[in-house]
């Protein structure tokens, strides 16, 4: 298959939900839907929740009813004090190859999917922990939009990226460019959206569309101890960091983080830790902000 056609169709051989390729292991898998059918599948396990874009005969593109159970999904896990990390990969070699094509047919159908679409980027952005994409192989399109909607990309060498509306004719979001000009610049955003080619990883991490390219196999074990980390980091600090860097908050959240600061004890039990040459035992969760 060219790197020019992504969406083309594969078989539909592809990887079981064990073998979904998720950081974390399938410690707690519950699909979406059917086994074997197109979906989203989740695994919880030592603070991590790993959601696996699964739709291998179609290189994972997203169909209609995948766009739309993300949020939902999302605020689930969002709401699950277990939960420390969220990690976003794709099923097998391939992280996500767009929308599914097949979704678009009839008059209704390119607006469904771009008001779904924009509704579960936005939901990944604001998710309130830290966010991952695990990518390997084909980043592209609708892929691609969920990827740079989380906070972190870590890629395996020989992944691609690209952004294709070009190619069909499609008005990209306003949001979806501006995420992605702030992400990897003006210049960058422009050459995807306006030429619809393809960036091999080397250029993605140039650009700062990635953050870290690694052999294929180190991937998974990059992702599992970058989230221990994050997991053992104050989730204070992480939450009002991201809220900050998505950009200038209102005086009323800077007065609600400066309260939180204040109450939270996490700056005492820091400087405790430090002193007794300890690790540090946060106690500040995202439900109490």
């Amino acid at each position: 298959m060219s790197d020019a056609d992504p969406l083309a169709p594969r078989s539909a051989s592809g990887p079981s939900v064990a073998d979904a390729g998720s950081p974390q292991g399938p410690d707690r898998p519950v699909p979406a839907g059917p086994t074997g059918s197109p979906g989203l599948l989740v695994a919880t396990g030592d603070g991590t929740a790993t959601v696996t874009i699964s739709n291998p005969a179609r290189r994972n593109a997203m169909t209609l009813a995948m766009w739309r159970s993300l949020p939902p999904l999302l605020d689930a896990l969002a709401g699950d004090p277990t939960v420390r990390v969220l990690v976003l990969t794709g099923a097998g070699d391939t992280f996500c190859a767009g929308a599914d094509i097949g979704d678009l047919a009839g008059p209704d159908g390119m607006r469904a999917i771009r008001e779904a679409a924009v509704a579960a980027e936005e939901a990944l952005a604001v998710f309130a922990k830290p966010t991952i994409a695990a990518v390997r192989g084909y980043c592209v399109g609708g892929g691609c939009q969920l990827a740079v909607a989380c906070d972190l990309r870590f890629a395996a060498q020989g992944a691609r990226f690209g952004v294709t509306p070009a190619r069909l004719g499609i008005v990209y979001p306003a949001s979806s460019t501006r995420r992605l000009a702030l992400l990897a610049g003006q210049s960058t955003a422009k050459h995807l959206l306006f030429s619809a080619e393809l960036i091999d990883d080397e250029r993605a991490l140039r650009t700062g569309l990635v953050d870290e390219v690694l052999p294929a196999d180190r991937l998974d074990a990059r992702v599992r101890e970058f989230t221990a980390v994050l997991r053992s980091r104050s989730q204070l600090t992480q939450a009002a960091a991201k809220e900050f860097a998505a950009g200038e908050p209102p005086a009323e959240r800077l007065a609600h983080w400066a309260e939180q600061a204040a109450a939270s004890g996490d700056a005492a039990e820091g400087a405790a830790a430090f002193l007794e040459r300890r690790e540090p035992r946060f106690t500040w969760t995202p439900g109490k902000g």
